[in-house]
């Protein structure tokens, strides 16, 4: 066999192994989902969102792809706990309604708040819920504190759970 054809063999294969990959992370682990809605965290409990227009996916190759998308007449309540830290991961790109620079730049600007939903969605991931001032809410996952130690390799503290699955 000639270098060339070689060559050729090996070129179509890495075009190949690129392509799956691709369609792989952006394409086949999604699905779309249907939450029932969603909750801010507050010092007395939860308060619901009042979600409509719900537009959702996840995938269950990662604890942290999910996004959701909804409209809200909610006024964030005082005592709704506060994400200080959120910010906002990417979705592919045929999830238009969640636009992670946009949103971002919102809640840099104070035309969004990020709200905890839920803590410990899985270990060392929050469920964080961002609301704009004209009634649109996004929903995504976030590692915590916990959840970036563990992952790094650094010892976990006191502070975080134990895991379930160890």
């Amino acid at each position: 066999m000639s270098g060339k054809v070689l060559a050729l063999i090996m070129a179509v294969v890495a075009v190949a192994t690129a392509v799956g990959v691709y369609y792989l992370q952006v394409y086949h682990y999604y699905e779309e989902v249907a939450p029932d809605g969603f909750a801010l965290v507050t010092e007395s409990g939860e308060i619901d969102a009042q979600a409509t227009n719900i537009e959702a996916i996840d995938a269950i190759s990662s604890p942290i792809r999910f996004r959701a998308c909804f409209d809200t007449a909610l006024t964030p309540a005082a005592d709704a706990t506060r994400y200080e830290d959120a910010v906002p991961l990417t979705a592919p790109f045929w999830f238009d309604c969640f636009d992670a620079t946009q949103i971002g730049d919102a809640l840099e600007a104070g035309t969004a708040t990020a709200f905890l939903a839920e803590k410990n969605v899985e270990y060392g991931v929050d469920r964080i819920v961002a609301i704009t001032d004209d009634g649109r809410g996004y929903v995504w996952h976030q590692l915590n504190n916990c959840g970036e130690t563990a992952y790094d390799g650094t010892q976990i503290g006191e502070d975080c759970p134990p895991r379930e699955d160890q």
